[in-house]
């Protein structure tokens, strides 16, 4: 038979994980009501990085370094690196001080993502499953085009460190996996806003 009961949703650790790599180019952040348990795979590379992280039972700090150290990366099932968060960890790897080597063994074909942040004047080149970023001093923004959820949150972190002014279009793909990512990013100090055509 079949009875009432209370069941508590875990955390989106891929919105935790964004919000945390943003962090770690935009001067630092506290992300609050997440697990760090289930990140743990993340979090390790961000250290790899050189970004400082605490953490509680239900929130992680992350406190940049002065330059992103450049880190390989395998995507993997869990508890591995989510594929989920490859593109943002491209985006992270295009300011770092050198070269690393992103695979993604989980969709072998998802860099749609790597022309659009090459537009901010990132260096990076694909072959098959794995992205070589190469990093730059700076980015500059540019009008780009979103193609799936990922490849969004990547181009929005992008355009938010970059020189200049950028648009994102198509950007209800972020819809699907983000609520209100702009007014999170706003009430963090960020200029963004969203047009409605």
């Amino acid at each position: 038979q079949l009875h009432p009961s209370d069941i508590e949703i875990i955390p989106d650790r891929i919105e935790a994980g964004t919000f945390l790599m943003a962090g770690a180019l935009m001067g630092g952040i506290t992300v609050d009501d997440m697990n760090p348990k289930q990140l743990d795979s993340v979090l390790l590379k961000l250290k790899e990085t050189g970004c400082q992280l605490s953490s509680t039972a239900n929130s992680v700090t992350i406190a940049p370094p002065e330059t992103i150290q450049p880190v390989d990366m395998t995507t993997g099932v869990y508890p591995g690196f989510p594929t989920d968060l490859q593109a943002q960890w491209v985006a992270l790897m295009t300011l770092s001080n050198g070269s690393a080597m992103i695979t993604d063994t989980v969709y072998h074909d998802r860099f749609s993502h790597v022309p659009e942040l090459n537009r901010f004047g990132a260096n990076i080149k694909v072959d098959q499953n794995t992205a070589f970023v190469r990093g730059v001093d700076h980015l500059v923004g540019a009008p780009v085009m979103s193609t799936d959820i990922r490849a969004s949150a990547s181009l929005i972190i992008a355009g938010l460190v970059a020189k200049g002014k950028t648009e994102v279009s198509r950007i209800y793909h972020i819809d699907r996996g983000y609520e209100k990512i702009e007014d999170k990013f706003r009430s963090l100090g960020a200029v963004i806003h969203r047009i409605n055509e």
